[in-house]
């Protein structure tokens, strides 16, 4: 059959007429790196991307009428038929119910883990010939968490309780001897440092369960827990001395620039022939990766779990439909009761060519469905915003869509969706080739100030080349900027806000302005003023305080103003004036 625009670059690399004809009408795109560390793209993206090895807008018509005449002949790819589903005769007719052994009940702090450890039967294949669930009672509260295999015959239901008290489960499975068993878990306090899951705040913002605001100013380490547990280790004790309150993290591995190594796990078992078995699940990569996200949790920071992504070259991102809906399954009823988890359906949904919208709905079905505890969830764009007005979309996670023009948009996008907006992709800080990731330091800080006044958050990343390639960004490892100390600054000033938050204010047309009522930060970015004369609210007197966002300094007026008020200023860039009510 002919060449089409759905066909993948892998195939037409494989075909050397194929090749010849992409390389003749789009000279070095063949060996553009891209795309060979990403071949399930599909060659439709073509005619995005390639302005970067061609005209900025090229017809492309000559390449698709010839690519036609050619007979393809792409490796035929054997869809596997979909598992039977739990199965109503896994255990013999006659088996005694509930006979299964209860190893062990944890019991645990409201907002923790509160684990049900099931010794089962083992043959067949349990991934997906069983289902188990528990219901848990308390109070005439209930609810219902499902369960998931082990391995050797351990099957685990892990609850985080709402509330202290007694609960009471009872367990429900296909699996006659898993059926019917009970118990109680005891719900204590809770330690200081367990404030509950972040949810959203005053519309706009966000808050822990216990009422402790929560501000995300966050980092990037895509594919840090594929890497070797030395550096896995290196990345906690880097992110222990870091500002950083949440990290953006894939669950499966990432192939890209600066991203050719194989990992020492993958989330699948293999079949004879190579080829991985999406119908089990290799629980060591699970354990693994459920340790790093325990591991952020002590450190308090929140885990921004990114569930797909197109940068595969593994066949993770073409999974059935079927496949799909079992590992998101796995993996909320696996990692749904950390308290510190936040879902994104996928980093950069819109380049993901193996999937359309209803796919992405049908996900966030599923995840909703699976996860009793009731987590932030999102998706992050590429050049394409999702309708993030969509009800089971709870904040904004967005990536700029201009190489220049970033959180500046940050106040139109909260207007445009009425939630929360976290610019989780805004450029990093580094040195690469590439436009994304070689901002300066105080580019960086400057937007992530400019979201900041806005009523957003921007989120911090590090690409500084590596001989070894280990980038912070994709690796982890260590981090090597300027720029986490000055987003520390930040978070720090926006906490100190009598609100615990900033929205926009009106303000003049050549400076921003955001804060509340009684706080009010004049952020004057790029501007250098020797003086700057300021009206302050009626009715009350202000303190004034000069503050140097790149050097980190505060020096406040010696007494406080009313009125309007002139304001010496030293003549650089990023100082900001802040008013508080005396």
């Amino acid at each position: 059959m002919p060449f089409t625009q759905n066909a993948t670059v892998a195939d037409i690399l494989a075909d050397p007429k194929a090749s010849s004809v992409l390389d003749r009408h789009l000279p070095g795109f063949r060996t553009w790196n891209d795309w060979t560390l990403s071949p399930l793209a599909k060659l439709a993206e073509i005619a995005h991307w390639a302005r970067g090895v061609g005209a900025m807008d090229p017809d492309l018509t000559a390449l698709w009428e010839e690519l036609g005449t050619l007979e393809s002949s792409p490796v035929v790819k054997e869809i596997p038929a979909a598992p039977p589903g739990p199965l109503a005769d896994y255990e013999a007719s006659g088996r005694v119910r509930a006979r299964a052994v209860i190893d062990s009940v944890r019991s645990a702090q409201q907002w923790g883990v509160a684990e049900v450890v099931l010794e089962g039967p083992s043959h067949g294949n349990p991934f997906t010939d069983v289902e188990i669930h528990a219901t848990f009672r308390c109070d005439g509260d209930s609810v219902q968490v499902g369960g998931f295999y082990d391995g050797d015959g351990v099957y685990r239901i892990r609850f985080m309780p709402p509330r202290r008290g007694q609960w009471a489960f009872e367990s429900g499975s296909n699996a006659s001897s898993l059926d019917g068993l009970t118990g109680t878990v005891d719900v204590t306090g809770r330690d200081e440092g367990n404030h509950g899951r972040v949810v959203v705040r005053d519309m706009f913002h966000f808050a822990y369960e216990d009422g402790t605001a929560y501000f995300p100013f966050g980092t990037t380490a895509y594919a840090w827990t594929n890497q070797t547990q030395e550096l896995q280790d290196q990345t906690l004790r880097t992110l222990a001395d870091s500002p950083f309150t949440k990290i953006r993290m894939c669950v499966f591995p990432k192939s890209y620039s600066y991203n050719a190594n194989e990992p020492d796990n993958y989330a699948y078992a293999r079949n004879a022939d190579g080829s991985w078995d999406f119908t089990r699940f290799d629980v060591a990569f699970f354990r693994n990766l459920e340790q790093r996200i325990l591991g952020l949790q002590q450190l308090g920071i929140e885990a921004d779990l990114i569930l797909f992504h197109p940068y595969d070259r593994w066949g993770f991102s073409d999974m059935p439909a079927w496949a799909d809906d079992l590992y998101l399954s796995y993996i909320v009823r696996r990692l749904g009761a950390f308290r510190n988890i936040w879902w994104s359906l996928a980093n950069e949904y819109d380049f993901m060519q193996t999937k359309n919208e209803a796919d992405w709905e049908r996900f966030a079905a599923v995840v909703g469905r699976e996860d009793h505890a009731e987590h932030l969830i999102s998706i992050h764009n590429g050049a394409k915003f999702y309708d993030y007005s969509r009800p089971w979309v709870t904040h904004c996670s967005i990536q700029r869509t201009d190489n220049y023009v970033s959180a500046e948009n940050t106040d139109s996008w909260r207007k445009q969706w009425g939630k929360p907006v976290v610019i989780d992709e805004v450029g990093y800080e580094g040195d690469v080739a590439e436009g994304w990731g070689n901002l300066s330091p105080q580019e960086l800080v400057r937007r992530c100030w400019e979201g900041a006044v806005r009523g957003g958050y921007v989120n911090h990343g590090e690409t500084y080349l590596d001989k070894d390639d280990v980038i912070w960004w994709a690796k982890g490892g260590t981090l090597k900027g300027q720029s986490p100390e000055r987003i520390g600054f930040l978070s720090g000033l926006v906490a100190e806000s009598p609100s615990g938050r900033w929205d926009p204010l009106p303000g003049d047309w050549d400076s921003r302005t955001g804060g509340d009522d009684d706080h009010r930060i004049i952020y004057l970015g790029l501007g250098r003023p020797r003086f700057r004369s300021v009206l302050v609210p009626a009715g009350a007197a202000w303190h004034v305080d000069i503050i140097d966002t790149w050097n980190m300094t505060v020096d406040t007026l010696p007494d406080p103003v009313q009125g309007r008020v002139v304001i010496d200023l030293p003549g650089r860039e990023y100082m900001v004036i802040r008013i508080r009510r005396a």
